[in-house]
């Protein structure tokens, strides 16, 4: 199989029409391909950009080498890291300290001239996200939207009964930051030196460290768990949804884009028959 990577989420501004135009990009960074279709089909309002990355730790075997090489041909939707695969054990500060680094080297590679490259920031917003977890992208956008571009903390709080974000930490399912917080983890020696366990809950300890994140959003009960079996952090599916986290079953995925009726703009064709 192949290793498990992380997600992202960020808002952009492009060209020079800054203060006229504001286009916002997504960038969502996952732990397995099996999510990537239901994403790629998906309609996201005309002034939105989404960028989509799957991403992971060094490559071990040679069946990932190919497999993921024809991916990152065909969609370049793939970031690897210099780390060894994880989940707990600091996959995710790699992920944030070393995004910087990343788009700084795309503009410089890119780019003819500094009046063509991307306006700072490159994202307003980056989100890592769970394989297991289904986005609505036009609803998370809106979402987003109306919220500040600095200092933001954005997700479902921990505890499942909780709605106080800023006593506890944002869910792995799905959690934004802004910018300012991506360049504040790549310098901080607080997440730098303490990067290991849990990941959702050590990233909420950073912030509380370093005082960042006054800005937060508790996207409850837009966000949630899988309605079956009911728990605390479950509900039954329903219109609003932007993000639904559990999907470890395939069976909870036909169930889930049934639900929002993902085929609807499936194009009617000779060559098949679904009834």
């Amino acid at each position: 199989m192949a290793p498990k990577p992380a997600a992202a989420i960020p808002v952009e501004i492009w060209g020079c029409c800054r203060s006229l135009v504001p286009y916002f990009t997504f960038i969502l960074l996952f732990c397995a391909i099996t999510s990537l279709n239901q994403l790629r089909t998906q309609q996201v309002p005309a002034n939105v950009q989404i960028d989509i990355k799957f991403v992971f730790c060094n490559l071990t075997k040679e069946e990932q080498r190919i497999w993921v090489a024809l991916e990152i041909m065909l969609y370049a939707d793939i970031i690897i890291l210099n780390c060894t695969e994880n989940m707990d054990l600091g996959k995710t500060y790699t992920y944030f300290s070393s995004l910087w680094e990343m788009f700084k080297d795309e503009d410089d590679q890119h780019s003819e001239s500094s009046s063509s490259r991307r306006p700072y920031p490159p994202y307003h917003y980056v989100m890592k996200g769970d394989d297991d977890t289904y986005f609505r992208l036009e609803k998370l956008a809106e979402s987003l939207k109306p919220l500040p571009r600095e200092d933001l903390y954005y997700g479902f709080v921990i505890p499942c009964e909780s709605k106080d974000p800023f006593k506890h930490y944002m869910s792995g399912m799905g959690f934004a930051v802004s910018w300012d917080i991506v360049e504040w983890v790549r310098d901080s020696d607080i997440p730098r030196r303490h990067h290991v366990g849990p990941e959702d809950m050590v990233f909420g300890e950073w912030l509380k460290m370093g005082r960042k994140g006054r800005n937060r959003h508790n996207a409850k009960w837009s966000m949630y768990n899988f309605p079956e079996p009911p728990t605390h952090c479950s509900h039954e599916l329903w219109p609003e949804t932007i993000a639904v986290h559990l999907l470890k079953k395939e069976p909870r995925w036909i169930k889930t884009l049934k639900y929002f009726n993902v085929t609807r703009n499936l194009k009617p064709s000779k060559l098949y028959h679904i009834p």
